[in-house]
């Protein structure tokens, strides 16, 4: 073959294998993957982007068709150490901390819920310090916000006083993200989620899990018992929408993303007794009754609704569910199961 071809051929098996490269989905690591949250998140992005380069980890193993859908490893999320073995093995890009003690459990071992949800933070936060990871995403929640925050429509930017373990770990993550960020440079993205619903996995020990019970009980006794007043109204959002939010947030241009703390996020707000009008509709013998808990004091200290127009104007967020077609999709599906 002619010099100048050969040369040729060498320039064009370069570039092909230089775009390939570029193609190439650098692998992710999703801590807490066997949560409510992090489960769904697993099959979305392994959806995306193929089995082997999303890593679930979590402390102890979960549904047999997660951990056997691809790459899974036993992972204390506070063991820095460890966890740093993990990233360098597997060269991971991208890590997404799911891994948390939610407001209701967290009440009850205060000192643990701390613990993690802050421990986990650090070590996430100091090894892209290190330049060992390339982003981040932690989700903070409506639990950031206290009695004295406006309770329609809370803005983004407001008095934020927690009065739950939760949400005061949330607060300070979302400060240490937002310094992390502005001091060395670190790609953290969040988000406040409200209440999700799904039917694909149980709730985790919030205060929102009302919303996932009742339609369990609706099929199964026609009948459920409320934690919470029928009056009490919370921002929720069906699952589809906060997994959906949760890409769109980190596959945005880092330009884009001018909030560092955490964007809030909305979908829509209703009380028990409009989700229980709602599940009337297809289920017209269903009942409720009403028995608040200590879940109750929770509850008055968060939002009835949430403005989220920041997301929306920065990187495009729109929600798809609305109560009524979030009813539908629960028991259409849980129905068989």
């Amino acid at each position: 073959m002619h010099k100048a071809n050969v040369q040729i051929l060498i320039k064009a098996i370069f570039t092909l294998n230089s775009f390939n490269f570029i193609l190439m989905q650098k692998p992710i690591l999703i801590l807490g993957a066997c949560g409510q949250i992090g489960t769904e998140l697993t099959y979305a992005l392994r959806e995306k982007h193929g089995n082997d380069v999303i890593i679930a980890s979590d402390i102890r193993e979960g549904n047999e068709d997660l951990t056997n859908s691809g790459p899974f490893e036993l992972l204390d999320a506070t063991d820095y150490d460890a966890l740093e073995d993990i990233i360098a093995y597997y060269e991971i890009s991208e890590v997404y901390l799911m891994a948390a003690m939610l407001s209701a459990t967290a009440e009850k071992f205060p000192m643990r819920a701390w613990n993690l949800n802050m421990n986990s933070l650090f070590n996430v936060l100091n090894l892209a310090k290190e330049k060992k990871i390339d982003k981040i995403f932690w989700p903070s929640s409506i639990a950031v916000f206290g009695p004295n925050t406006p309770d329609t429509n809370t803005p983004q930017n407001t008095i934020m006083e927690p009065t739950t373990v939760y949400g005061i770990s949330k607060q300070s993550g979302e400060r240490w993200c937002n310094y992390y960020h502005n001091k060395f440079g670190v790609d953290v993205r969040s988000v406040r989620y409200p209440g999700l619903i799904s039917w694909k996995t149980m709730p985790g020990g919030g205060t929102t899990d009302y919303a996932v019970e009742i339609f369990h009980k609706a099929l199964s006794d026609g009948h459920y018992t409320c934690f919470l007043k029928e009056d009490t109204k919370l921002p929720m959002m069906f699952m589809d929408d906060a997994i959906r939010a949760t890409m769109m947030l980190m596959e945005s241009k880092a330009k884009e993303i001018k909030i560092r703390s955490s964007y809030n996020l909305a979908a829509m707000s209703f009380a028990p007794h409009e989700i229980a009008k709602s599940i009337q509709g297809i289920i017209p013998d269903f009942k409720i009754t009403y028995a608040p808990d200590f879940r109750q004091d929770i509850a008055d200290s968060w939002p009835s609704s949430i403005d989220d127009s920041k997301a929306q104007k920065d990187w495009g967020w729109q929600p798809e569910f609305d109560l009524d077609r979030t009813t539908e999709a629960m028991l259409k599906n849980l129905n068989p199961k």
